[in-house]
């Protein structure tokens, strides 16, 4: 049997579950462990992904409760906490120490814009048969490989502007019209999220144990943090087109090209 009530009970507990991980980032980087912090992110993206998934099977329709309290998990998770990770220990303090301002307001805007899509999404958006703007789990996990590359470890540079600067690009693409599909129905980027998924587990994971440079493990997850920013923005490319193209063939009217409305 279905037990339509009790998968919106695992909804729910899911939901709960990413907020929770939100709240415990926001903590871990407030104590100095930035690196934890962005891995709880990440199990809050599975949480939230878990989310959708058990809604889905309970059959039930969607209710004003679930999405208000969905949206107030993800500004937790992937607005406040992102927001921490940009201002709160930039380490070392010596390259830092000159942006201190350009990182509160870089981190102003990133979680002022990820509330503000999900304010509008909640509202709005929720009835569409897409995404308008990058999501902000997506925008989440963005944030979290940049810090990677640039910032701590720096796999490829430490580079304080081209972080803040990348970071508030990627803000403000979660606000423009640009359509991005929903995962359901969509076997090609199902494959490019699994591929993405297991580089991004690795290369969030194995610098918690703080391996040293140069070693397998430090070069294993320099090259997951890598091919996964690779596999991250091939989305951000691909989206676009696939929203579209599934417009034109729900609508063959469509325009192929042109803003969402």
């Amino acid at each position: 049997m279905r037990h339509p009530r009790l998968w919106r009970a695992y909804a729910n507990l899911a939901t709960l579950a990413n907020g929770l991980c939100g709240a415990g980032a926001i903590a871990y980087v407030v104590l100095g462990n930035k690196l934890f912090a962005l891995a709880l992110v990440f199990i809050g993206i599975g949480w939230d992904g878990l989310d959708g998934f058990f809604s889905r099977r309970s059959g039930l329709p969607p209710n004003l409760f679930g999405r208000v309290a969905d949206s107030v998990a993800d500004a937790v998770t992937f607005a406040l906490a992102p927001a921490a990770i940009i201002f709160f220990d930039n380490y070392p303090r010596s390259a830092w120490a000159a942006y201190d301002g350009a990182s509160l307001a870089v981190a102003v805007l990133v979680g002022g814009l990820a509330i503000a899509r999900l304010v509008y999404f909640t509202v709005r958006a929720h009835a569409l048969p897409h995404f308008l703007g990058a999501s902000t789990p997506q925008n989440a996990l963005a944030l979290a490989l940049l810090v990677l590359l640039l910032q701590n470890p720096a796999y490829l540079t430490l580079s304080p502007p081209l972080f803040l600067v990348l970071a508030a690009l990627l803000a403000i693409v979660m606000v423009l019209p640009i359509p991005y599909p929903k995962m359901r129905g969509h076997a090609s980027l199902r494959a490019l999220v699994v591929a993405m998924t297991v580089t991004d587990v690795f290369a969030l994971a194995i610098p918690n144990f703080r391996p040293d440079a140069g070693t397998v493990p430090y070069l294993a997850a320099e090259a997951m943090a890598i091919v996964a920013m690779a596999l991250l923005l091939t989305f951000y490319g691909m989206g676009p087109w696939v929203a579209r193209n599934d417009a034109v063939q729900k609508d063959p009217s469509a325009p192929r090209t042109g803003a969402n409305p």
